[in-house]
């Protein structure tokens, strides 16, 4: 009797470590980091861990300070399009929009518009959501 009792303790951990593996990304998931430049400005993007929900995203730009910065999520491929999301001033030249919803795995393009002395300029950086 003691063998069948030992065989499920084994296998309810194996599932369970699996599970938690799958969960937290195996521990390999990277920040994703792109620069572009569009016009005048240089415009650096990072994504820490880009994930389904609530999402952070930092922009720094170099160049004419922009006035307004805003990022909004596009799923071309399943036709998704979600409203621009307001960055705020995280210092000279440095943008946080937080909240930014993604709501499903797969590739995403995120633009970010700048309107300021420089013009209005757009940079789209892809981000994957695993």
């Amino acid at each position: 009797m003691r063998r069948p009792t030992l065989l499920i303790a084994v296998v309810v951990v194996a599932i369970a470590a699996v599970a938690a593996w799958l969960l937290w990304g195996g521990g390999n998931a990277k920040p994703t980091a792109q620069q572009a430049v569009s016009g005048p400005y240089t415009v650096r993007f990072a994504a820490d861990q880009p994930r389904i929900g609530g999402n952070t995203f930092a922009v720094e730009v170099d160049g004419p300070a922009p006035d307004t910065v805003t990022v909004a999520p596009v799923m071309a491929q399943m036709g998704h399009a979600f409203p621009a999301v307001p960055a705020t001033s995280d210092g000279p030249g440095r943008f946080r929009a937080t909240g930014v919803g993604l709501p499903m795995a797969g590739q995403w393009e995120i633009t970010v518009s700048l309107r300021g002395p420089g013009g209005p300029a757009q940079v789209v950086f892809p981000v994957l959501v695993k």
